[in-house]
């Protein structure tokens, strides 16, 4: 389904990424700078917000109980305690470790979705995306006993600690409301990887549900920045500067050394900054 192209805008420098990246962050009932947003970067701007579990194909939703039914039978040695852990640290800790789920990756900063929009060096020939949703009011969209617990406890999104006790189950879930609807999860502290990413999850209802869908009948929810080509070296470099790099946010000597990679690649389109930017 498309999207409306009003909710897209394109960056035309670093500066104007800024402004982009936290318009619309002021909370005046606190008088702080508070996003309502969650983000999400991509590397091309085409995109979509497809689940690991629904780019399988097929009748995936068919597959995603036996999958996860495997994949607890068979984890060893994850730190979580099988008789106590929930449906959804199994899924949390299923997506972190590739598993296909119904989850999909968010954070709450919007560098380090531009980290990831910008980590491929393979893909600096397309534009890239970053998405912006707001899941401060998604979850007025929420099942009335989801709201509820919300506001019971004083926040926008999920832990599996208050999840559990409304809906034990992604059957229960999808239970709750006819319509599909999306909640977030944060994952527990599995990891320093987590952390380091300010991470959390989006979970629709139904594994058939797809955000990219919802959201188009929802264009009150999001907005989309549009990460030109050659604007990418630029935003690479200064993420580079900022210590937003894959030594930080994937803890690790696999992260070291794909940081150390990137950084010490050269430039493959023979462009230098002042080539993109000498007629502006």
């Amino acid at each position: 389904m498309p999207l409306s192209a009003a909710n897209d805008y394109e960056a035309t420098s670093w500066e104007d990424l800024q402004r982009l990246l936290f318009q619309d962050t002021w909370d005046a009932r606190i008088g702080r700078f508070r996003s309502p947003f969650v983000y999400r970067g991509g590397r091309s701007r085409h995109f979509q917000l497809e689940t690991s579990l629904q780019r399988l194909g097929g009748e995936y939703h068919q597959l995603e109980h036996h999958l996860l039914r495997n994949f607890r039978k068979y984890a060893r040695e994850t730190g979580l305690p099988a008789a106590a852990a929930s449906t959804w640290d199994w899924l949390a800790l299923a997506q972190h470790h590739g598993l296909p789920t119904r989850l999909l990756d968010w954070t709450y900063s919007p560098y380090v979705a531009l980290h990831f929009a910008t980590d491929d060096l393979s893909a600096y020939h397309e534009d890239g995306i970053i998405w912006a949703l707001n899941y401060v009011k998604a979850a007025e969209h929420l099942p009335q006993r989801l709201r509820q617990a919300l506001q019971t406890e004083g926040s926008n999104v999920f832990t599996s600690e208050l999840l559990q006790p409304v809906s034990s189950s992604l059957r229960e879930l999808e239970e709750l409301q006819a319509e599909p609807y999306v909640l977030f999860l944060e994952p527990p502290s599995l990891d320093a990887r987590i952390v380091h990413q300010y991470a959390l999850f989006s979970l629709m209802s139904t594994g058939q549900s797809v955000l990219h869908d919802w959201l188009a009948n929802r264009p009150d929810l999001y907005f989309r920045i549009i990460l030109p080509a050659h604007l990418k070296w630029e935003v690479r470099d200064k993420l580079d500067q900022a210590n937003i790099t894959e030594r930080v946010l994937l803890p690790g000597l696999g992260g070291l050394s794909r940081w150390l990679h990137r950084h010490y690649s050269p430039r493959t389109d023979g462009k230098n900054f002042l080539d993109d930017n000498e007629m502006r």
